[in-house]
């Protein structure tokens, strides 16, 4: 009995070293996170506003509303995630992060605030993520975003004059690879094209109200 318990220990021993060195030659998959990269849009030539803006946290379509990198064809209903690659943040937070950033970055308002702060302000901002994903075709891989913005006015009782402007803006941007580290790298460019376009119709509205 004791000669048969030594060689059951014995055998397991051998089993756990084996799978050690097994783990240790074959590691688990381990899973990538991507964020976004960009510079603020250069802005110059304008004269600064004195109002502030707050960045509302913008809201993500169901499909979207996930770190997971979504994929698909264009003409597809059909969405896939991959498994081992993953946004760092919701594309939510991403996509106010930055934008809330350039707004600040672009010195063409007095104060750029996010949604957390109790400090007064002029306008609010807020708005949509429509579409985040990688967009798959024959030829090439593409970032393709989506957003859509509302500015409303502070304190305004009439409510007829709250909403001052709601537009939506689209980016498609060429993948120089196939791979989500590419992905990211287009979805960047997207971002900062939209971002531009956002802080220039936003300019020019209250510029006009000044």
């Amino acid at each position: 009995m004791e000669r048969n318990m030594r060689a059951f220990i014995c055998c397991l021993g051998l089993l756990l070293t084996a799978g050690a060195c097994l783990d240790l030659e074959h590691p688990r998959n381990r899973v990538q996170h991507y964020t976004l990269n960009y510079p603020p849009p250069e802005i110059t030539g304008l004269r600064p506003l004195p109002v502030v803006l707050k960045v509302q946290r913008f809201t993500v379509a169901p499909a979207y509303n996930s770190t997971r990198i979504i994929f698909g064809e264009d003409r597809s209903f059909r969405r896939d995630e991959y498994f081992y690659h993953k946004w760092r943040s919701n594309p939510g937070d991403l996509v106010t992060y930055f934008l809330g950033r350039d707004l600040r970055e672009s010195g063409l308002f007095r104060a750029v605030l996010p949604q957390n702060t109790e400090l007064p302000f002029s306008y609010l901002l807020e708005g949509s993520v429509d579409e985040f994903l990688e967009l798959d075709e024959a030829r090439n891989w593409y970032a393709l975003l989506s957003i859509t913005v509302t500015l409303m006015a502070a304190n305004e009782p009439d409510v007829s004059k709250l909403v001052l402007f709601q537009k939506s803006y689209r980016a498609k941007k060429v993948c120089p690879h196939k791979n989500p580290r590419a992905l990211a790298q287009a979805m960047s460019l997207a971002l900062g094209e939209i971002s531009r376009g956002v802080i220039a119709d936003i300019y020019a509205l209250l510029k006009n109200r000044m």
